[in-house]
């Protein structure tokens, strides 16, 4: 890793997969493929890697277990092939993130990278106004936050190289793609151009407004920038209370800007 993550877990070189060290737990990653995401591509016909990126889902220090499942958290591991899909990067399909029975709500997502380069994407909504989007550029060690109801793809942002990030999300999560499906897809499309990262807009939205920026700090959240923010938690068991009971933050979530 480019970024050590707080725990003893690196990818794997050959395919995609983590290794776990003796004092961590985590499962077998889920792969998810690029014949799941077609219908959410400008070009539903493209070729690219069969395998897009895995999953690994509550991952942790087999120490901190019985603590990160008390205050109902979720620690998650993910790493994204290298690669192009057609002239695009490789991603994810986009979803939002379902309402929770635990809290009531939609929850947010606190991203950091450990390898390579990834772009956050995140829109207000996915009906035929997207309102604000936003592409996040990130780089191994930053963090980037992504509010409740909020649209959301990652983007491994480097076609060289692997990208990998860890996350912190509630443990009873969901995940709703109805409106990005029926728009078929993020309300604006990355390609590569000339080696940058360029944007299209998905006509499938009437309205929406996209800003490119790259990640910045948390200050409202205490996130302390250069700390892995699964250190962060060892040390302050609740820090992470916001992702777990959002509308306790209601004040931070409106108008929020990432």
């Amino acid at each position: 890793m480019e970024y050590y993550p707080g725990l003893d877990i690196s990818t794997k070189n050959d395919v995609l997969g983590f290794i776990y060290g003796e004092d961590v737990y985590g499962p077998v990653p889920e792969i998810r493929r690029l014949e799941d995401i077609r219908q959410s591509l400008e070009n539903p016909d493209c070729d690219g890697p069969e395998n897009l990126y895995c999953i690994s889902m509550d991952v942790g220090k087999k120490e901190d277990r019985d603590e990160i499942v008390k205050r109902n958290l979720l620690f998650g591991a993910v790493t994204y092939a290298e690669g192009k899909i057609g002239d695009g990067p490789v991603r994810s399909q986009g979803h939002i993130h379902a309402v929770s029975p635990s809290c009531g709500s939609s929850t947010p997502e606190v991203y950091e990278i450990w390898e390579g380069e990834a772009v956050i994407y995140m829109q207000e909504s996915a009906k035929d106004d997207a309102g604000n989007c936003y592409a996040v550029h990130a780089k191994a060690g930053e963090v980037v936050i992504v509010p409740p109801f909020w649209a959301h793809a990652t983007i491994n942002a480097d076609p060289e190289r692997k990208m990998t990030f860890g996350a912190w999300c509630v443990r009873d999560y969901g995940f709703d793609y109805d409106d990005i499906r029926e728009h078929h897809g993020i309300a604006f499309f990355p390609k590569f151009q000339d080696g940058k990262l360029v944007w299209t807009k998905n006509t499938a939205y009437k309205t929406g407004n996209l800003v490119e920026q790259n990640a910045g700090n948390y200050k409202e959240f205490r996130i302390k920038p250069g700390k892995p923010i699964y250190t962060q938690f060892q040390e302050n068991k609740d820090m992470f209370e916001f992702v777990t009971q959002p509308q306790k933050y209601s004040g931070i979530w409106k108008n929020y800007r990432p």
